[in-house]
């Protein structure tokens, strides 16, 4: 007998990203599919000694229960570094979530109604979309360049209907690897303010700028209090932790907190000592700079690789951080058709289609960089671009 589910379920399609994922575990396979890490770079042995130092020495606080706000010197860890990056946080107005992902759920949660209209960019983070599409929301798509989303288009879509919240990755956007310029976060923020709009700032990603120069907040520039920031250890330190962070508006992170309640708790408190510990003991400027270096010479690989290996018709993104370069094929070609033949040359990567909300382009897709070696990436680029020339011919482009 079938049980009968909730209607949001049907709403909430599976993540290409994951299923692609299933098939790229294949160790044959050279994957450019996932939005992950460099495994090689997490800092193993600072993870294992701060657990052992944690249990060892606080073991009975550190395997009970705990507030569902966070523990409290890893938030106050947190607040100092936002704080010399211009951002006017507090400690009581930080929580600690599980990853950031769960931050942009509770957020949705206490924001958003069914039939409410977020705006995102387009394209945008999958997971984003799943959890908007699993509270029912509706969309308005703006558009982007490589200056990020189009404020213009945000500014006649606010004029237009009323919107309930606004969503973006405001550093090396997954999927692109483009930036919101600083002229466009003044005149967003400011937009948001008039319209009085939250504004979601999912920043998972600005920690890894290899080249060009740092751009303020949005939560930096916002005087009244309608951004609410999300970031994360998961880019910086290892996924695996699941520590991410919340900070914004009292009155929104107090029903933040209390939907985390009903939700997990709070995030688990060893994870959170451990990090607490490690990050007091850590040379995290250090580990950034390696990360930081070692992601630009994988990102300078692939658009090295991309050049030798592509046909001159497509085109692709320049990231100056993060993980990902956004990769378009000719006009009237769906990369969606050349996942297969890739698969059958041992590589994957994820078609573009399921980054946009509402009917999606077919002519996308995205690269991962950070998690192969540069010898990795060139191979993998070869074995795509016999996949892509051959399509591009067939189509006669």
């Amino acid at each position: 007998m079938a049980l009968t589910l909730a209607r949001r379920t049907t709403l909430m399609p599976p993540s290409a990203v994951r299923e692609i994922l299933k098939v790229a575990e294949n160790p044959a396979i050279l994957s450019f599919a996932g939005g992950l890490p460099a495994r090689d770079l997490f800092p193993v042995d600072a993870i294992a000694e701060a657990h052992n130092w944690v249990l060892t020495h606080d073991a009975a606080l550190t395997l009970q229960y705990s507030t569902t706000e966070g523990f409290v010197p890893l938030r106050e860890w947190i607040v100092a570094r936002l704080t010399s990056q211009g951002i006017k946080a507090t400690v009581d107005g930080t929580i600690i979530t599980s990853g950031s992902q769960q931050g942009i759920d509770l957020a949705a949660r206490v924001l958003l109604d069914p039939g409410d209209v977020v705006a995102v960019e387009s394209p945008t983070y999958l997971s984003a979309l799943q959890v908007f599409n699993g509270y029912e929301a509706r969309f308005a798509t703006i558009g982007s360049d490589d200056e990020g989303m189009k404020v213009d288009e945000l500014e006649t879509a606010l004029a237009a209907q009323k919107i309930k919240m606004i969503y973006l990755v405001v550093n090396f956007q997954n999927p692109k690897g483009t930036t919101l310029s600083e002229e466009r976060r003044h005149k967003l923020v400011a937009l948001a303010a008039r319209y009085n709009v939250p504004v979601i700032e999912d920043d998972p990603y600005g920690e890894l700028r290899f080249e060009g120069r740092d751009l303020p907040a949005l939560q930096a520039l916002d005087e009244a209090g309608v951004v609410i920031r999300l970031g994360s250890f998961s880019k910086v330190l290892a996924p695996g932790l699941r520590i991410g962070f919340c900070t914004g508006p009292r009155e929104v992170l107090r029903a933040m907190t209390i939907a985390k309640q009903a939700s997990d708790l709070h995030t688990g408190t060893i994870a959170q000592r451990a990090a607490g510990k490690l990050l007091e003991t850590f040379d995290f400027e250090g580990h950034m700079s390696r990360l930081r270096a070692v992601y630009g010479e994988r990102a300078k690989a692939m658009l090295v690789a991309l050049e030798k290996h592509m046909p001159a018709v497509c085109k692709w993104t320049h990231p100056e951080g993060g993980m990902f370069v956004w990769f378009t094929l000719p006009d009237g070609m769906d990369s969606q058709t050349l996942l297969p033949k890739a698969l059958e040359h041992k590589v994957a990567f994820v078609p573009g289609h399921q980054f946009f909300a509402g009917t999606p382009p077919t002519r996308y897709m995205r690269l991962n960089y950070s998690s192969c070696t540069p010898e990795q990436i060139d191979e993998g680029m070869r074995r795509l671009g016999e996949v892509v020339h051959e399509a591009v011919a067939a189509h006669g482009a």
